[in-house]
C-alpha cells in the first residue's frame, strides 16, 4: 500500500519563502506521474503543478511563478519550492499521484500572515 508522508508545512509572514517535501513509500515515481495539491479552508482541493515524466514540470495558474518543483525518482521524494508567500495561501499541501488514484496523506499545513 502506498503511503505519502508530507512536511515543512509552517506559520510564515507574507512574502516569505517556504519549502515542502513529498516522501512516497513505494517505487511509484517511475510508474506514475506525481502532482502538488492544495486545499484551503472552505475551498475545494486545487491543482497546483504536475510532473508527467522525466525532468517535465508543468505549473497550473494557481500559483504560477512563484513555485519551483524538484523531484528525484530513485528516492520517490519530491519538493516544492514557494516564494512570496501570501495569505490566501494559507492551505494544507498535499502530493499524490496525477490524476490522484493513491490514498491523502495528512499534507502538512502552511499558514501565511500578513
Amino acid at each position: 500500500q502506498v503511503q505519502l508522508v508530507e512536511s515543512g508545512g509552517k506559520s510564515v509572514q507574507a512574502g516569505e519563502s517556504l519549502r515542502l517535501s513529498c516522501l512516497a513509500s513505494g517505487d511509484i515515481f517511475r510508474k506514475t506521474a506525481m502532482g502538488w495539491y492544495r486545499q484551503a479552508p472552505g475551498k475545494q482541493r486545487q491543482l497546483l503543478a504536475t510532473a508527467p515524466r522525466g525532468s517535465e514540470i508543468h505549473y497550473t495558474d494557481v500559483m504560477k511563478g512563484r513555485l519551483t518543483v524538484s523531484k528525484d525518482i530513485d528516492k520517490n521524494w519530491m519538493e516544492l519550492q514557494m516564494r512570496d508567500l501570501k495569505p490566501e495561501d494559507t492551505a494544507v499541501y498535499y502530493c499524490n499521484g496525477w490524476p490522484p488514484i493513491y490514498p491523502w496523506g495528512q499534507g502538512t499545513q502552511v499558514i501565511v500572515s500578513s
